[in-house]
């Protein structure tokens, strides 16, 4: 048995805990034994080895299973931390808060309830993931797509409730979610917007109902477990055209979203467009030592010839057209004109054997895929974390993050490696700091650097979207608008929804009153 127990609970209590757990799942699905646990951790991180493990894991089998198990975990006012069937990866994994918490793993609830070809929609279980739904629509033979992550074995709940996006038209998953079943920490079940009617054939079909809308406080939250949601799949095109643009010079970034801009909002480009930095794109088809094997940034003159040999620019963006025909092209000599109107802009429209341009060529379409998990051969080691704040689609606003992020990843010694992606109105900003875990100074000095960009980001007016399991304190604290009074709102609905603090104490920076010191 693992030797991590939860806070204030000894050995002789924790193991009669999981024997009543125990009787409810299985005994074959309590696991206490370190293998099976190791699973649990966040192989990435930026932390040391032994920092945020599990006491124990559990795995309920359905909805029933999971409330008898909550009054268990009331009774002992034991810790758990909720896990769908992602990876989570660059974002702590799916490790706990803190080490003792015992896992409640949910990916043993993996249907696939429903797909509405008519409304467009399906209805999941936590474990379902996106190769598990591309695959059970191509099997039906239906006309809808999903919208992945990058990495296909995420979980399609999961990745909804983190605030995830994807890189078609529906590439804004939490908002293409419609509906949830939740159970509260009492045990008791709620369903939302329409779901609240018995019998409702319509609770994925929209979000509205009669009183507040609660499905956004249970994403990113501790306030209950989310054991269904509908989410809106998109209606096969009848056309659909990806382009990629590359730019010779890095200070192009603002030309580059001051006129996307315009393109996005009037939906002209209709999917989630992207500008990849250099090193982001080449590091789906090489490594750094091929190139350069000393410490530091890359040197200029390395960069331009990654450049060179690779026909890629300082930033490459990807994006999409759909819809018939006709429309397309009419709507693609708006985006040449705009896009294109930047010195040293070249344009692609397929690129042969370069497997950087095929994952993006098969995400914007809706295919789950792994190509991009390979850009962690970039440094070897394995260890990334991702620093991802978020703005409007501004190209000063762009250059300012850009240059802010970069200068401070080279004073740590770190090569800048990043992409902006456009949804509708926001912009996302996602740095991949990449370092040898084996290497315990790199190591540190990537949790370092992530630390000071918090606050630099923060003291620029960004705050983060979504954070790494160490920085969740750090990054609830920058938003301090009328002295905390959001997370000051957090803390009271967690008292009231959770007064013994069993979920996930400390997701997102929200705490329990009895861990809140």
């Amino acid at each position: 048995m693992s030797n991590r127990l939860p806070q204030g609970i000894d050995a002789q209590t924790f193991q009669a805990a999981l024997e009543e757990l125990g009787a409810i799942v299985g005994r074959d699905w309590v696991f206490v034994d370190e293998l099976p646990l190791s699973t649990y951790r966040d192989a990435y991180s930026p932390l040391a080895d032994g920092e945020l493990l599990p006491s124990a894991a559990i795995a309920p089998a359905n909805v029933d299973e999971i409330q008898r198990a909550l009054r268990v975990f009331n009774s002992y006012k034991l810790p758990i931390w909720t896990f769908g069937n992602g990876r989570n990866f660059a974002y702590g994994g799916p490790a706990p808060r803190q080490s003792g918490y015992v896992m409640f793993d949910l990916k043993r609830m993996n249907r696939i309830l429903e797909v509405n070809e008519k409304y467009g929609y399906a209805l999941v279980e936590p474990g379902v993931t996106y190769y598990q739904l591309d695959r059970y629509l191509r099997q039906t033979g239906s006309k809808l797509w999903i919208d992945p992550a990058a990495p296909g074995w995420g979980g399609v709940m999961g990745n909804a409730l983190e605030h995830g996006a994807g890189y078609t038209p529906y590439g804004d998953h939490f908002v293409m979610q419609c509906g949830m079943e939740v159970v509260l920490a009492d045990g008791e079940i709620v369903r939302t917007g329409q779901g609240a009617i018995e019998g409702s054939q319509h609770w994925q079909a929209t979000k509205h109902a009669a009183g507040p809308h609660y499905d956004g406080m249970f994403t990113q939250s501790n306030f209950g477990v989310v054991t269904k949601m509908g989410m809106w799949l998109m209606p096969e095109p009848p056309g659909y055209k990806p382009f990629m643009i590359t730019y010779q010079r890095e200070e192009d970034l603002a030309a580059i979203f001051d006129a996307v801009r315009p393109l996005k909002v009037n939906q002209v480009i209709p999917n989630a467009a992207v500008a990849v930095d250099l090193l982001w794109e080449v590091s789906a088809k090489t490594t750094r030592r091929h190139y350069f094997d000393g410490k530091g940034p890359l040197p200029d003159s390395i960069r331009a010839k990654i450049a060179a040999d690779h026909d890629l620019g300082a930033w490459n963006f990807y994006a999409a057209m759909y819809g018939p025909p006709p429309i397309i092209e009419n709507n693609f000599k708006l985006v040449q004109d705009a896009l294109l109107s930047i010195p040293g802009a070249k344009l692609y429209l397929d690129r042969q054997n370069d497997p950087a341009w095929d994952y993006r060529v098969r995400l914007m379409r809706g295919e789950p895929n792994m190509t991009e998990f390979s850009i962690m051969n970039w440094i070897g080691g394995g260890g990334h974390i991702n620093f991802s704040p978020i703005s409007a689609p501004d190209g000063n606003e762009a250059l300012l993050q850009y240059n802010m992020i970069k200068e401070r990843c080279h004073d740590f010694g770190f090569d800048y490696i990043g992409e902006f992606l456009v949804g509708w109105r926001d912009m996302h900003h996602i740095l991949m700091i990449m370092y040898d875990r084996a290497d315990e100074k790199m190591r540190k000095d990537a949790y370092d650097l992530f630390g000071r960009l918090v606050d630099e980001a923060a003291d620029a007016g960004f705050g983060e979207y979504r954070t790494h399991l160490a920085f969740m304190d750090q990054i609830a604290g920058t938003y301090k608008y009328n002295d905390g009074a959001l997370w000051d709102l957090h803390h009271r609905l967690k008292d009231v929804l959770d007064p013994n603090g069993i979920l996930s104490p400390g997701k997102q920076g929200i705490w329990p009153q009895s861990m809140r010191s």
